[in-house]
């Protein structure tokens, strides 16, 4: 049975995700909604591309810690409700206070539900979760990006190595942890449908960590 103090956190969870960062930063400091500029995505990459880097980065961390946040809720509905912090009962709760942050990041409440990728997001949910594997993709997302520009494509190559590294460099025995995994692929490939038909086409913009960076298109 479920009880009050998880519904209670799941609820907590989503108004977490729900968070429009990149929205309210740009009304609130620039005054500018960045759903109508660039990609229209209110996540960090299009508010890098409109705002510069700077909001960019705040609000790839913010979004980060609204992942990380929510998902740590689960210490606090005490181990009388999933046992022990190493349980899998308490990891898969953990999980489960992830995913519904970041339906919240998708669709927030607080901004007409018309939200972000969720990849920051997601991101502060496996770090939350399994910092190792979180590394990993860190890492993958870094090289990817340095060496291609794209940060779409990163994502994505960053997403899937989570499952990779859980199974071939941690073997995890974790089954939920497995599932999970795969969901992330299926969810970034959805949310990245548009940003891989221009990536095929040639199309996709490209963002260059350190000096100017050009677009290519802002549809």
């Amino acid at each position: 049975m479920i009880s009050v103090y998880s519904l209670t956190a799941l609820l907590l969870a989503y108004l977490f995700g729900s968070i429009p960062t990149a929205v309210w930063l740009g009304q609130s400091f620039y005054g500018v909604d960045v759903r109508e500029y660039g990609s229209g995505n209110a996540g960090a990459t299009n508010t890098y591309r409109v705002l510069g880097p700077t909001a960019g980065t705040a609000v790839m961390l913010i979004d980060m810690f609204k992942g990380w946040t929510a998902t740590n809720l689960a210490y606090f509905i005490g181990p009388s409700v999933t046992g022990p912090h190493s349980s899998v009962l308490f990891i898969n709760y953990q999980l489960a206070l992830g995913v519904i942050a970041v339906m919240g990041h998708l669709f927030p409440i607080f901004a007409g539900f018309r939200g972000g990728k969720g990849v920051a997001t997601l991101f502060g949910m496996i770090l939350a979760v399994y910092p190792q594997a979180a590394l990993v993709c860190v890492l993958v997302f870094l090289i990817v990006l340095i060496f291609t520009h794209y940060v779409s494509l990163s994502s994505i190559l960053a997403g899937f190595a989570f499952p990779f590294s859980a199974v071939f460099i941690f073997h995890t025995s974790v089954k939920s942890i497995l599932l999970y995994g795969m969901c992330i692929c299926v969810l970034i490939l959805i949310t990245h449908q548009k940003n891989i038909e221009r990536l095929l086409k040639g199309k996709e913009t490209k963002i260059y960590l350190f000096g100017s960076h050009k677009k290519k298109t802002s549809s």
